[in-house]
């Protein structure tokens, strides 16, 4: 295994353990399947593993395994505040102190305000004395480093970076999302200021495991035989700024492989050839899109404050992977935040279309890729989300 520095100069593996994804048996995990793959991956060297106060059962399962095993100190745990449920000062002390009860621990080594999507998330939690209680929490040991989980555009990620002295951040970034979300220029930025980042949904779920027949072939028929994960991890930590990849590891097999993979794999050793593989993949996979853009984002700001990317990203995941991946992507991301960017708010003053390097006929496109993102069941629900989490 690979190490890579935190903020403090603690070695992280650069492969980490994401723990929302245990086997299930009945209604609960399968707990004797969950430790043997936990006890595992330390024995392999992985020492981050990431939990949330939301993963069904998961905070208790790895809290358990770890203090049953006496391997507390072996590891360091993530978990997260959901920011999104919190409504009090009380309520944040409340939770985090049910999450160290759940973890059978005293502290949390990295603690995380989970999916911002907006600012004005992290300007209510000031409201509610955030900081004041990050720095108690901090000062008794109770929280060694604090971050946030991201789930928004590239121009709210770079104004994140800077709202806080954050010891580390975390963002969904593979080499399809590549300019969506935080992005490449989000990565560059948090190396920039000296904030590692923890990378999560590195194979898109699945989604770069499963790849298109034509895909498929290509890859095989290149000379090193990696296979679609190996070519998605290399990817990522081809790249100084990735701090640690986290992987949702439900097999024996998936740690074996996933470990063998880190042990080698540096910044630096993805060859042109490589990057040329991965983009001959990327281009394949969206021959199936709706919408030729880029995400280069040149078509913002827009004055009516649509999301175009965004919109147009979703929108292609929609036929890409499915039509809810897309649906809900979007449910969770750009409709979440305080002024929505709906294609609805359009006012057609064309102003992105000049600026188009894609030449996309955006107003028209927005109208269709609204009317597939939010047929009215999503429009429902997505008004009575808003309601709750953002009155």
């Amino acid at each position: 295994m690979l190490y890579r520095n935190d903020r403090r100069g603690n070695p992280i593996s650069q492969l980490g353990y994401g723990c929302m994804r245990f086997s299930r048996k009945g209604a609960g995990i399968d707990y004797d399947k969950a430790q043997k793959e936990i006890l595992l991956a330390i024995e392999k060297g992985i020492n981050y593993f990431d939990t949330a106060y939301i993963y069904p059962g998961s905070e208790e399962l790895l809290g358990k395994v770890l203090e049953s095993n006496h391997c507390r100190e072996r590891v360091s745990i993530a978990t997260k505040l959901p920011q999104y449920i919190i409504r009090s000062a009380g309520a944040v002390e409340k939770t985090f102190r049910e999450e160290l009860s759940r973890l059978r621990t005293d502290y949390i080594d990295y603690y995380l305000m989970h999916m911002f999507t907006d600012f004005s998330e992290w300007e209510n939690l000031k409201a509610f004395g955030i900081e004041d209680w990050i720095a108690q929490k901090k000062a008794s040991g109770a929280i060694r480093q604090i971050g946030f989980s991201y789930h928004g555009d590239t121009d709210m990620f770079l104004r994140l970076l800077d709202a806080y002295d954050w010891d580390f951040c975390q963002i969904q970034y593979n080499y399809l999302d590549e300019n969506s979300q935080a992005g490449r220029k989000g990565l560059e930025a948090a190396a920039q200021r000296g904030i590692p980042v923890i990378i999560m949904e590195p194979l898109r779920g699945g989604k770069l495991v499963n790849l298109p027949d034509k895909a498929k072939k290509l890859l095989a028929d290149d000379r090193k035989g990696w296979s679609p994960a190996e070519l998605g991890l290399r990817w990522l930590w081809n790249q100084p700024g990735v701090t640690c990849v986290l992987s949702g590891m439900n097999s024996t097999a998936m740690i074996e492989e996933n470990t063998r993979i880190a042990s080698d794999a540096t910044p630096g050793h993805f060859s042109e050839a490589d990057i040329a593989l991965t983009q001959r993949i990327c281009s394949i996979i969206r021959e199936r899109e709706k919408v030729g853009c880029t995400g280069c984002r040149y078509c913002q700001p827009c004055p009516a404050g649509v999301d175009i990317p965004a919109i147009f990203h979703r929108y292609n995941l929609m036929y890409i992977e499915k039509k809810t991946s897309g649906r809900f992507g979007y449910a969770q991301a750009a409709a979440m935040k305080k002024a929505a960017g709906f294609a609805t708010r359009c006012i057609g003053c064309g102003k992105c279309e000049k600026h188009c390097p894609q030449h996309i006929d955006i107003r028209d496109k927005l109208k269709e890729a609204d009317k597939a993102l939010r047929p009215l069941p999503y429009r429902i629900g997505i008004a009575a989300a808003r309601k709750f989490l953002l009155h």
